[in-house]
């Protein structure tokens, strides 16, 4: 019993030992962070991450970041990158502590590095540029398909009408007598038939003929619909092609994106040929001069540009995103900075003040 007793306290004094020790580490590990100077990676990317004509650093991601260190109470410094392959290689190779950029989770990234809470939700979209409704119509009236379905319409009045000349060309001479004026005039027999007219100034008289004739009406109420509605399927085709509802419908397009980012990842997995561009500004700058067709970013750092360099009458967005998009800051793996960080980051995206913050950018 005595024995059994001693083995107790032996255990439980290095349980108390192992707890002890554990707190002393981490007293240790928060002391050295807020202690050291942490160093930040920063990328332009506004209204999250910009620079004023001050030079000093502004935005939706710094606003997080001064709100969460209003409680953390750490040294910082800035640490700027030109380029997001850049900044994320910085990330993995610890030679920043942290990112606040807005850098979208995704499951290789995830392998690489370590995220915070998501501090805001976005979407992938596509920008392209504006067309004229006006341009856009007289594109389609000269285009090949308007004319393919022009071509068939009048090969088939043609044929009715020679048919029908055939027939009344000798025993209705008045009407449809003559090679060339007999064939025009029952081209135009066929055509008042077809469009059901009915002006009567000619009729077939010959068996043959009004057989022609019987075939010809009913079968054009079937040719006049379908032709129609494929004349005017030719005049929408154009905007139809021009939009962009899914990932695989940018197949038929030059697409660009930001090297590294989520949205080529994206694009990538499903074998989307792209051309990669290291500024935002410089891809929406390429579709606007038609190097491009579409570009395929994040939507709230392509709106923003839009407006503050006055290209919304030109470039317009997709009303169909690609998919949703989680903003986190990014940390080189294991790092003691996440747990410090997290708890402080879920109060500061609950208040009031955030809201304001977001809204206001």
């Amino acid at each position: 019993m005595h024995k059994s007793v001693n083995c107790f306290k032996y255990f439980f004094s290095l349980v108390l030992i192992g707890l002890i020790n554990f707190q002393l580490y981490a007293q240790v590990q928060d002391s050295l962070i807020t202690t050291k100077t942490i160093k930040i990676g920063l990328k332009d990317a506004p209204p999250f991450v910009m620079q004023n004509d001050r030079g000093e650093y502004e935005g939706i991601s710094l606003e997080s970041w001064n709100m969460v260190n209003e409680q953390l109470q750490v040294h910082f410094e800035y640490e700027y990158y030109e380029t997001l392959e850049g900044l994320l290689q910085a990330v993995e190779d610890g030679d920043v502590d942290m990112s606040i950029n807005p850098v979208t989770v995704t499951k290789h990234r995830m392998q690489q590095m370590d995220f915070s809470q998501p501090y805001f939700i976005s979407e992938t979209t596509v920008a392209k540029k504006k067309e004229s409704s006006i341009m856009n119509f007289l594109n389609n009236i000269i285009s090949w398909q308007f004319f393919s379905a022009i071509a068939l319409l009048v090969s088939v009045i043609l044929i009715f009408g020679f048919l029908i000349w055939l027939f009344e060309r000798k025993r209705n001479h008045e009407e449809f007598g003559g090679t060339l004026k007999g064939i025009g005039q029952g081209f135009w027999w066929s055509a008042v038939t077809m469009t059901t007219v009915g002006y009567g100034d000619k009729a077939p008289k010959t068996l043959g003929g009004r057989v022609i004739g019987f075939i010809w009406m009913f079968l054009a109420i079937i040719l006049i619909s379908s032709l129609t509605a494929g004349i005017a399927s030719s005049l929408t085709v154009q905007s139809m092609h021009n939009t962009v509802k899914n990932v695989n419908d940018l197949n038929k397009f030059e697409v660009t994106t930001i090297s590294k980012s989520s949205a080529d990842e994206f694009l990538q997995r499903y074998r989307i040929k792209t051309t990669l561009a290291d500024d935002p500004l410089l891809a929406l700058e390429s579709v606007k001069q038609g190097d491009a067709d579409v570009f395929v970013y994040d939507k709230p750092i392509i709106s923003y540009l839009l407006e503050e360099h006055e290209l919304a009458g030109e470039i317009e967005l997709s009303e169909s995103p690609l998919k949703k998009d989680y903003y986190s800051y990014s940390y080189p793996q294991n790092s003691p900075l996440k747990a410090m960080i997290d708890p402080i980051l879920i109060e500061v995206i609950k208040t009031t003040d955030w809201k304001i913050i977001t809204d206001e950018f």
